[in-house]
């Protein structure tokens, strides 16, 4: 494994556990040459997943890209990248269950989203301002008060 930080390819093992229901593992790893830790993440390669994009191209799955986005909506709040890691597990694992092996953007979209929802109302708003593509500041305040509204329905079936 190369060092992300001085590039030298010999390391030694700190820590080694099991995430993702034992599907993967996460190990630091400690750089022999600088000594800076770095982690390292060994998945189950799953059978390809293609994700069908809005204008209907297609490419495989990355959960690099699901991560980034969920980074940045979570830029400068309390929500730790364990969390944000967790989101991406999450979601992979609703995914990987079905057993079709093509999956609409957009799916992927609402799946983060409702992740998003329960964990920051900030990066949850983030989130769907890209994912949604708000063209304006109208745009925004219909799709918030639809979200609104879908929360006062909610805790009135609740009440029920």
């Amino acid at each position: 494994m190369r060092c992300s930080f001085c590039g030298y390819k010999e390391d030694k093992v700190v820590d080694s556990r099991s995430i993702q229901e034992e599907r993967a593992i996460r190990r630091r790893r400690e750089c022999l040459k600088c000594g800076k830790r770095f982690t390292t993440y060994e998945y189950i390669e799953e059978p390809s997943l293609m994700v069908i994009k809005k204008d209907g191209r297609r490419q495989p799955f990355d959960r690099k890209k699901i991560l980034s986005g969920i980074i940045k909506a979570c830029e400068k709040r309390p929500v730790s990248m364990d969390k944000m890691e967790e989101i991406v597990i999450q979601v992979e694992r609703v995914l990987q269950k079905k057993p079709a092996r093509e999956v609409a953007s957009t799916r992927i979209g609402e799946l983060v989203m409702e992740r998003l929802k329960g964990l920051d109302d900030v990066a949850y708003v983030r989130f769907a301002s890209v994912y949604r593509q708000f063209r304006d500041v109208e745009q925004f305040m219909v799709e918030l008060k639809d979200m609104l509204n879908k929360e006062k329905r909610k805790a009135r079936q609740r009440k029920k």
